[in-house]
Formats: structure tokens, sequence, C-alpha cells
């Protein structure tokens, strides 16, 4: 669910595998295939190492075509739509649910993606149990929580609560996530509930609570939570645990924590669209990316955990690899929870209720 950051260079090439992506859906002149093909990639921003995509391309002679959305909800109309011929897609746990229920997605050969079955730990498949039984249409990229930094300087005592939100001593000195799931999810976890209810009593509740809130927040955020914490323009954020493995490179002076209340577990993973018009090269395209030298770059690139237990072993800095926000142990946690897909009704429900936080 989720985004990095790096260098000029590399976004410049993943700007124009975007250009060369458009001119191919709009048909003004096709980029000339590799020797074997293409593969039609949609990917979050920022979530892959550029490099990766070239070593794929040499080692294969398979062109990848790449295109980057910024949150599943605008992602999925897309996909869901056929406006565009993507091969492989990196949605989150729940969205994968919901695509599956729709009847987009194909079943995984993994005769065909032998490094999946390898390298991924055996808890990350459980994991993915939640919204794909049996992993037939799901292999885990990367994984992670949802919680606070907060800048140390910035803080009176350590935050340690989504409660902390609340305190009017941090008036505008708090960016949230311009997210409805991870937005609600926060509230719903101050006051007990699953992060998947639909109950509409409890979510008018959520609602309210955020407006509440509103007067205290000094954004709705994506991005840039990750760049305002870094320069000081923010005491406290909710953000994703893989951004605040790069943000702490760049400032020491923040600290991430997972919340007493509890808080959600994510995993995006790869997924091969039922019309992919490249699936064979699909399959290519995952096993490379499930190889443990390849998992490893991406990891050392974008900073979100992987579920490559091969790729760990082979992380170098002990401290990463023992990190409590990288590799946290999930089982000295309260209340930990993966979102699930709500059915037509709950996603319409919380979008109103969302609507209303927002015009607020």
């Amino acid at each position: 669910m989720h985004k990095s950051h790096k260098n000029i260079f590399k976004k410049i090439l993943i700007l124009a595998l975007s250009v060369a992506f458009m001119i191919l859906i709009t048909g003004c002149g096709l980029p000339k295939p590799g020797e074997n093909g293409v593969v039609i990639v949609y990917n979050w921003g920022e979530y892959i190492d550029p490099d990766v995509l070239v070593m794929f391309e040499e080692e294969t002679g398979i062109k990848v075509i790449y295109d980057e959305f910024e949150t599943n909800e605008t992602m999925y109309p897309k996909i869901a739509a056929g406006a565009a011929n993507y091969d492989v897609v990196c949605p989150s746990d729940y969205m994968i649910n919901k695509m599956i229920d729709n009847g987009l997605l194909a079943e995984i050969d993994y005769d065909n993606i032998p490094n999946a079955k390898a390298n991924i730990g055996s808890q990350y498949w459980e994991m993915s149990e939640d919204f794909d039984p049996g992993n037939k249409y799901s292999i885990p990229y990367c994984w992670g929580t949802v919680g606070i930094l907060y800048n140390k300087t910035m803080v009176d005592e350590p935050i340690t609560k989504w409660a902390q939100l609340w305190d009017e001593k941090y008036e505008d000195e708090i960016l949230m996530q311009d997210s409805v799931r991870d937005a609600f999810m926060v509230v719903e976890k101050l006051y007990g509930y699953s992060l998947n209810t639909v109950d509409p009593d409890k979510l008018q509740t959520v609602k309210n609570t955020l407006i509440e809130q509103k007067p205290l927040v000094q954004a709705y955020v994506i991005d840039q939570v990750r760049d305002k914490m870094i320069g000081g323009e923010a005491a406290i954020g909710v953000i994703y645990s893989g951004e605040a493995i790069y943000t702490q490179y760049e400032n020491p002076d923040l600290e991430y924590v997972i919340p007493e209340e509890g808080t959600n577990v994510w995993i995006d993973s790869w997924v091969i669209l039922e019309n992919a018009p490249n699936k064979e090269n699909a399959e290519k395209f995952i096993d490379f990316m499930c190889r443990a030298d390849i998992a490893l770059l991406n990891f050392e690139y974008i900073t979100y955990s992987t579920p490559n237990d091969a790729a760990k072993e082979l992380i170098e800095d002990e401290e990463i690899k023992n990190s409590p926000i990288a590799f946290p142990d999930l089982s000295q946690y309260q209340n930990l929870e993966a979102y699930k897909y709500l059915g037509e009704d709950g996603d319409l429900l919380y979008n109103e209720l969302w609507k209303e936080v927002k015009s607020y």
C-alpha cells in the first residue's frame, strides 16, 4: 500500500517507462517489443527498484511496460473497466479479496513461479489466507504495519497511543492518511472496534470522531507524511512502516511506534489479471521478483519489509535485519488485523462517510 523515495535519475527512468505505457495503450505508435515480447505491470508509485526492471529486460529479453497508481481505490476502477491491458498488478490484501470476488484474477500456476514457494516465508502465506483462501491468486510482495511517526524533539512525551492524536496541545502538528480505510482504522482501533466493521452506528461514531479531530489536523496526505516529518514540518504523522524506516535514515529524531490500541497489518501482493494478454511473461516477471537477490535489491531500495525469507538472510546490516520496524515480532502486539473486502454496500457506506469527513 505504499510508496518510497530515492534518487532523481531512477525516478526519471520510471517516468520514461510510464510514458512508454501511455503510448502503448493510446496506440500513438507502439513501442518496439523485446525479443521475447512484453509484460505490462501496474504497481504503486516508487514501489520497485528501477534497476531491477532493467535487469529483468536484459536477462529475459522481455520488455517491461510500467505504469503506477497511488491508491487501491484509484487502481480498481481502471482494472474493472478494462481500460488498459495490464498483465501484473500489485494490490493490497482487501482489494485482492474484491478482485477475486469479481472474477478479475487468474489462478496462479506455481509450477511456473518456483521462486515463490521456495523463498517466501510460511507465515506470509498464512496471513494471505485471510483474503486469498488457498493462496490461489496472489503472491506476497511487501508487508508491514500502519503506525505513528513522531518527532522526539517536538512532543512532550513518547507517543504510544492513537488517543494522543486528539490531544489539543498538538494542534496543527498532526498528519493523517488521506485514505478512507487507514483514517477510519485509527478511530476503529481507538474504540476497540474491528477495522472491518460495517455497523452503521459504529461508523457514524468513527466519522464524528474524525470530524472532532479535524481542527487539530494539519493535513490529510499520503506521500507528504514522509517529507513533512523529515523536514520537521509536523510533530506526529500516521505512516506506513516502510516509510518510517526511510524517514529515520533522513532524520534521527523520528520514532515509529505501533500504537497500544492495535493497528492494521497489511500485505501487498502480485496478481495476474484474468484477461492478461501476456500471461507467460507475467509468470516470468513474478518469479524474477521472488528471486532472493532481486527481492533484496527491492527491499534496500523501497525499505518496505520483504516476505522473502531467502532475501532477508542476505541482508548484511544486522541492525536492519533485526529491526523491530522492518521485521517486528507481531506476537508482542495486541489487536492486529488485516483489512478485508467489505462488500459493495460496505464500500459505499465508508465512502459516503469519508466524503462527509473531508467536506466538513
